[in-house]
């Protein structure tokens, strides 16, 4: 399980570097061949036993997160920053960050509240309005440690509570660190396994990885916001922590295949395994990238849930996610040793 080692990798959308190198440091331990493109994205040929044979299968989890980068240098000496994806606003004040490829520290900040007219108490803080410390005396002091374009990443520890863990970017570091347990399994048949950059910028790299595969089936290994918390009806839960898997009928991105949702449902039951469905259909994932390549693939996501995505801190169960690992590993036997009539 390297979800702990991956979550404390810094890999903003577009700086997804180190990330895919502690990836392939995994993949050539275990003598299985990789590539890499042009835009980072990195292919994993895991090769079945005796006679190669192709199984037409991709599994794919994005390694990229959700974060900051340095968009100017104030006199002062602090730093003003863009977002990269989707980030509450209202989760930043006061969070420490690394920054570049130094991990230099820093801290977001605001105007005081003491200082804050009484229109500006009552309302979240915009981006334009923080900045971040890095504790320099002025532009040209912090100049020598940090640069603009530099990305910010949240420097959150990663810790365990019984079956809970918690840690940045398990969006989707989960689903990566479920495909290396795949990826050490023994299998009679072959397929790809591709850990995709940039989807939090708009599932770039799926669109690349997709058209060079071109698979029949695909199968989107993510991670989806629960919402099991004070508050919320229990109609608006989409998914909740400890339920199991959530398989996903639709996004704004795609419409799973039937026979991929039968087939995960049919799997699930056999190992009377628990799952849910994910009953919230906005954001997108690298399904709607994947399923329109070429003439069209068939494709499904399955996700670990997961409370406080696109935050500095998110909580997952690590039983949801075995139970994640499993029913991917026998769905796809399934459809080596069953097929799937698309």
């Amino acid at each position: 399980m390297y979800i702990k080692e991956l979550s404390r990798i810094p890999g903003v959308s577009g700086d997804e570097s180190r990330v895919r190198n502690f990836i392939k440091e995994k993949l050539l331990q275990w003598g299985i061949k990789n590539q890499t493109d042009s835009m980072g994205n990195l292919y994993a040929f895991k090769e079945g036993r005796g006679k190669y044979e192709d199984s037409g299968i991709m599994l794919t989890a994005h390694m990229d997160e959700v974060g900051l980068m340095v968009s100017s240098i104030e006199k002062s000496g602090h730093l003003r920053f863009y977002k990269v994806g989707g980030i509450y606003e209202h989760t930043l004040v006061s969070k420490p960050v690394k920054i570049g490829q130094q991990d230099v520290r820093g801290v977001i900040g605001a105007k005081a509240i003491h200082l804050q007219k009484k229109d500006e108490r009552k309302k979240a803080l915009e981006v334009e309005k923080m900045y971040i410390d890095i504790g320099a005396r002025d532009r040209e002091d912090a100049e020598k440690a940090v640069k603009i374009g530099d990305y910010v990443s949240f420097d959150s520890e990663v810790s365990t509570t019984g079956d809970l863990v918690k840690g940045k970017a398990f969006d989707n570091r989960a689903g990566c660190a479920a495909l290396l347990e795949i990826l050490q399994k023994e299998y009679p048949f072959s397929f790809t396994v591709v850990f995709t950059v940039q989807e939090e910028v708009g599932i770039r790299g799926a669109r690349a990885a997709a058209h060079r595969v071109n698979p029949r089936i695909a199968l989107v290994l993510e991670t989806t916001g629960a919402m099991d918390i004070p508050g919320v009806k229990e109609q608006d839960i989409s998914v909740k922590i400890g339920a199991g898997p959530a398989f996903t009928l639709m996004d704004d991105s795609f419409i799973a295949h039937p026979r991929i949702i039968e087939r995960l449902i049919s799997v699930t039951e056999g190992l009377k395994k628990p799952y849910q469905f994910r009953r919230y259909t906005g954001s997108f994932t690298d399904a709607g990238a994947v399923a329109l390549a070429h003439s069209g693939v068939a494709v499904g996501v399955i996700s670990t849930p997961c409370r406080y995505i696109h935050t500095p801190v998110s909580l997952l169960s690590q039983e949801d996610w075995r139970n994640l690992v499993e029913i991917t590993d026998v769905f796809i036997r399934s459809i080596y040793e069953k097929g799937l009539k698309i």
